[in-house]
Parts: C-alpha cells; sequence; structure tokens
C-alpha cells in the first residue's frame, strides 16, 4: 500500500513555478506566485532555485525558466518591461521594407522611455501616453507578441518624429496610416 506523502512548502514553490504556463518572472511575480509573507524567504527561494539552475537570473529582479536562447528576444523585452508595450516603429518599418538602415535595436512602444540590453540584444523603448498606449488600432497579436501593424508603426513613428524619413515610402497605405492617426487621436 502506497501513503501519500504530503508537499512540503518547498516542493509547492517549486511546482508552482513548474506548472506556471510564464517563463519570464519578476521578483514580485514570483512573490504573488508563491504567497509569500515574508520577503526574506522569498530572496532566499529565489537565490536557491538560481543556484539549482530552476531560475535563470537575466537581471536584478528578472528572471526566466528556460534558457534565454529558447526565449523570443522580443518577448524578453517586453518581459523586462513589464508593462503593456508593443513592437513598433523601427523594427516594423524594417521588416516591411519602409526603411533600409541596419537595425542596431528591437523597437517598444510602452508607459516607458528606456534604453535596455539583455544578453547580446538592445532594446529602445519609447514612452507613449497611455491614452494612446492602449488605444489597441492597429495593433495585432502575434505569437503572444502584440505587434504594430505597418500603418500603426509609421503613425507611431510620425508621433514622436514628425519629420523622419522613410526610404520606401511608397509601400506605406497613407489613407489608412491618416485614419489610424485620426482614431488613436494623433491627429
Amino acid at each position: 500500500m502506497y501513503s501519500m506523502s504530503k508537499q512540503t512548502p518547498k516542493q509547492n514553490k517549486l511546482d508552482l513555478l513548474l506548472k506556471s504556463p510564464e517563463n519570464l518572472f519578476h521578483t514580485q511575480d514570483l512573490f504573488l506566485l508563491w504567497g509569500n509573507a515574508n520577503k526574506n524567504t522569498l530572496y532566499t527561494t529565489i537565490k536557491r532555485y538560481v543556484q539549482r539552475g530552476v531560475l535563470i537570473r537575466i537581471k536584478k529582479g528578472f528572471y526566466a525558466k528556460r534558457v534565454l536562447s529558447q526565449i523570443n528576444p522580443v518577448a524578453l523585452g517586453i518581459g523586462f518591461l513589464h508593462s503593456f508595450s508593443y513592437l513598433s516603429t523601427e523594427t516594423i518599418l524594417a521588416q516591411k521594407g519602409v526603411i533600409s538602415q541596419p537595425m542596431l535595436h528591437i523597437t517598444l512602444t510602452s508607459n516607458k522611455s528606456k534604453k535596455f540590453r539583455i544578453k547580446e540584444t538592445s532594446f529602445i523603448s519609447r514612452q507613449l501616453a497611455d491614452r494612446f498606449l492602449f488605444n489597441k488600432t492597429g495593433i495585432i497579436g502575434k505569437d503572444g507578441i502584440n505587434c504594430a501593424t505597418l500603418e500603426r508603426a509609421v503613425a507611431d513613428m510620425l508621433y514622436f518624429s514628425p519629420n523622419y524619413h522613410f526610404d520606401a515610402p511608397d509601400l506605406i497605405n497613407w489613407e489608412k496610416v491618416k485614419q489610424i492617426q485620426k482614431q488613436i487621436g494623433y491627429a
């Protein structure tokens, strides 16, 4: 006859972490996941899980369950910002062939203005007021990441830099850009 052993709080934390669908965590996320009331216990548990390889420290207070090479770099940048953000401006414009200069950064739009680096990848986050940021006109979800359409990226770029030069302006549907600018409130 087999007896069911009780899970210790340590096992329960590990079980909760491993069963979580999330791969990226900030310290506060782990605090909420584990329901810790004691910060020292939280930090000790995180430290031990990093030492054991259960968690990978990306930056101070930011951790992953998987090796970084298995995580989409855009998801890393968005996860690091820890707020609603989406891929836009130069990254989208370059992907669509509207600008031809080499991309040195992944460009995001969020409620924070920030430049940061995770491993070999550089990021720039442009700050957008909440009334524009949370207007989802021209933003589509793709593989769990919010991305601007070409026209939304153009509208965003013109908001940040009204005299921006586009290398291939004929690839842009300017009527859609105007509609998006109006719907968002840029115009």
